[in-house]
């Protein structure tokens, strides 16, 4: 069965608290695993969230701090003890290679030849994902980090009472998706057209540690469900600058300008304690007036409905209107 859906594993930023754990977040996709910055205890994290290493067929890591990292050792060695059988592809910033090794060796077990490294470089990295496409695009953060895109290509509803009007019906439908037209049963010519209705692909963006930046609103970009940091509320903004992080605020002018469907905040920090987590809504929600909703530990979020080519989303640019940028 398809299952879209997004497994938080952790919400913490840099020191994780007794009601949050540090980063982690699987994503799944159909038959796709994507687990993004696995902090310490993400091994347990997933024990309790009810997901195994064998649902992972990616790990996507945006940079080397180590609440986004130093649970890839014990991940790694799970993946090994499980006896995972697929490949298990590994994004990171190439610049962090010293680290990446450092992780992927960090102590003695019997290792495994599933673990497939993918360094990402440059403006942009487009990597294949099964019949996804995994972009990734560099943030400002006082390391180098990358954050993730993740869409599906365009398709095609099919519109039953279309195809029985045609006498279109059992293998002639997927000639006729195959092929693009096909020739009916009276000898009439039906194209795909005729039977269907342009199908959007889904997506998805992780945006991680990061000061606003052109990246940023690039990944974001109409994507169906966001999962941003927001670490700071807006009274630390210079402090969130200066360590190049978001606040709540900028979180939701970013989804607002990109016309995000679902908004999920996290990366929490310490100071805030969880009786004081509205203030991150109602400052994203200032600027953001779609759904807004903030991460906890274990929580499972689904990727909102597909939507049809005709629907709006909330916070719809004007046609032919760019995203807003970070100047």
């Amino acid at each position: 069965m398809s299952v879209r859906e997004l497994v938080v594993l952790g919400t913490a930023s840099a020191v994780p608290t007794r009601e949050r754990n540090h980063n982690g977040y699987l994503l799944r996709w159909d038959g796709e695993g994507f687990l993004f910055d696995p902090g310490e205890g993400t091994q347990r994290q997933m024990l309790h969230a009810g997901v195994s290493a064998h649902d992972i067929t990616w790990i996507c890591v945006t940079h080397f701090h180590g609440d986004h990292c130093l649970g890839l050792p014990g991940v790694i060695q799970r993946i090994a003890r499980d006896n995972v059988p697929h490949p298990v592809q590994v994004a990171y910033p190439a610049a962090g290679e010293e680290y990446w090794r450092r992780l992927r060796h960090a102590s003695a077990f019997a290792d495994t030849e599933v673990i497939v490294p993918r360094p990402v470089s440059g403006d942009e990295a487009r990597l294949p994902a099964g019949p996804l496409t995994l972009t990734a695009r560099p943030l400002s953060h006082p390391i180098p980090s990358y954050g993730y895109r993740i869409e599906e290509p365009p398709g095609r509803t099919m519109l039953p009472a279309e195809l029985a009007r045609r006498g279109i019906h059992g293998p002639m439908i997927g000639e006729l998706q195959r092929k693009g037209s096909i020739t009916a049963p009276d000898g009439s010519v039906v194209t795909l057209g005729e039977c269907s209705v342009p199908r959007p692909g889904q997506s998805f963006a992780f945006v991680m540690d990061t000061r606003l930046c052109d990246a940023a609103f690039a990944l974001a970009d109409g994507v169906d469900l966001l999962v941003v940091e927001a670490t700071f509320l807006s009274a630390e903004a210079s402090l969130a600058a200066h360590y190049g992080h978001l606040t709540a605020a900028q979180a939701g002018r970013l989804a607002a300008a990109c016309g995000v469907r679902r908004l999920v905040l996290t990366h929490f920090s310490e100071r805030y304690p969880v009786a004081e987590e509205w203030r991150f809504r109602e400052e994203a929600g200032k600027a953001f007036s779609g759904e807004i909703i903030l991460a906890r530990d274990l929580a499972r979020i689904p990727v909102p409905k597909r939507r049809r080519e005709r629907d709006a989303r909330p916070g719809d640019r004007p046609a032919g209107e760019p995203p807003a940028s970070h100047g």
